[in-house]
């Protein structure tokens, strides 16, 4: 177990994430090898394991170029990174919000630094409905702003935290497929799915946190990619919502389930208590 040091805050994620796996971490880690070598995770999202975890060695991945970007820049620029996010702090309003919003819809986005852009995404996410990352068909983010009394938009201890673990660790930040993002599995690695989910119910849409969405094909493409880890020796783990066609899909290995409190979701209905199911290829 590694020991903090004495000015380092317990590492968690950053911002919140639809999806993410806080609640359900209790659930989670007993079902984790005892043994592996490097560390995947190919939908990073909020990146509540991997944080539990801090492995040594990993690659993360997520398809959302903002959200990685915020990994990157409070990798390379957490100071500037704070300095931002203290100026949305002391200028959070529902105007300012929603002026900040906008600049993805009249080119102004194109000329912010990266810095800017990870700042902006990290505010928004801690002020906006339900810290919901929602965008429309033309890649633009829709989400309206919340009602926060004290949201905490600064958390420069978290941040310098996380910048200091990711630079003094072999931690390659990725963004792109799935697929490409698990091509150097080797046996022996562990790699952790946390896919947008199969809705339970048939008029639900796919979970979609990028424009391009995530298809039912994908899914398929998802199972024959656990089958191909499974087949390399790696120990591959992965979550999804507890439907027949995850059931299905997944006939072939050890299937888990377990019950997750929902905090966050555009709907009343996608909140609260519901079960969840998590797969395995490996017998703990």
């Amino acid at each position: 177990m590694k020991l903090l040091q004495k000015n380092q805050t317990a590492l968690q994620p950053f911002t919140k994430w639809t999806g993410g796996k806080r609640q359900l971490l209790p659930a989670i880690k007993p079902l984790i090898p005892d043994n592996y070598n490097s560390y995947f995770e190919p939908f990073i999202g909020g990146g509540a394991l991997f944080f539990e975890l801090s492995p040594e060695k990993a690659v993360i991945n997520d398809f959302n170029h903002e959200l990685i970007n915020c990994y990157q820049q409070i990798k390379e620029s957490p100071k500037k990174l704070i300095e931002l996010l203290i100026r949305h702090k002391e200028n959070n309003s529902k105007e300012y919000y929603l002026e900040l919003r906008s600049v993805d819809r009249d080119g102004r986005i194109d000329t912010m630094t990266k810095v800017e852009r990870a700042a902006r995404i990290m505010y928004m996410l801690r002020v906006d409905f339900n810290g919901l990352y929602r965008v429309n068909s033309k890649n633009q983010f829709n989400v309206p702003y919340g009602r926060y009394k004290n949201p905490k938009i600064v958390d420069s201890d978290l941040i310098l935290s996380i910048s200091q673990y990711l630079n003094s660790n072999n931690i390659k930040i990725l963004t792109g497929d799935f697929e490409k993002s698990v091509e150097a599995v080797k046996c022996g690695d562990f790699v952790y799915f946390d896919p947008p989910y199969i809705p339970l119910s048939e008029t639900s849409s796919f979970t979609s946190y990028t424009h391009e969405g995530f298809s039912y094909d994908d899914q398929i493409r998802l199972r024959d990619c656990f089958k191909k880890l499974n087949e390399k020796g790696a120990f591959v783990m992965l979550s999804n919502s507890s439907s027949p066609i995850v059931e299905e899909l997944y006939k072939d290995f050890n299937i888990h389930k377990i019950e997750a409190i929902r905090t966050n979701g555009a709907k009343s209905s996608s909140r609260g208590k519901i079960s969840e199911i998590i797969v395995t290829n490996y017998v703990k």
